[in-house]
């Protein structure tokens, strides 16, 4: 049985994230989606309520499940017996941090593989924060995340639904 960790802040998840958690579901037995308890990012929603809207996200893959990390992601992937570490890849500076973090996973766990899968192409402009930018000023956000996550967006910032 071969378990895969899919990290991120996921703040909040978008439906790019949710088509690379289903697609990693669909080639290893167990995905563990981790969303980060302490990035080094400005957040808009708790560490709890990311989980719980990535749950949400994903209620309808029985092999995915969620929970929230801290420390090391090589780290939390042994502890959680993952094997694999999935990544999705949007742009070319995606591949080019990506990379460079596989190869300082790869020294500090060599037993824990990366897998990266390139993005859907109705997703590769939707990044969290971009999101979370065009909803602050009242943009339309509506296809890019879950009913649930936009509800939830729109909320944080007190603005109405477009």
């Amino acid at each position: 049985m071969v378990t895969a960790l899919y990290p991120g802040s996921f703040d909040p998840v978008t439906r790019g994230h949710i088509d690379v958690a289903a697609r990693a579901a669909a080639l290893f037995d167990k995905v563990i989606v981790a969303v980060y308890a302490s990035p080094s990012k400005n957040l808009l929603f708790t560490t709890e309520e990311r989980v719980a809207l990535f749950q949400d996200a994903v209620s309808n893959l029985p092999n995915v499940e969620v929970r929230q990390f801290q420390g090391l992601v090589v780290r939390s992937a042994q502890d959680m017996g993952a094997a694999v570490i999935v990544r999705g890849l949007r742009s070319g500076s995606d591949f080019e941090y990506e990379y460079e973090m596989a190869f300082m996973n790869r020294k500090l766990a060599p037993d824990v593989d990366m897998v990266s899968f390139m993005t859907s192409q109705e997703h590769m402009f939707v990044s969290s924060s971009l999101l979370k930018e065009v909803a602050r000023l009242g943009g339309d956000i509506t296809e890019m995340v879950t009913p649930r996550v936009a509800s939830a967006v729109y909320e944080k910032f007190g603005i109405p639904a477009p």
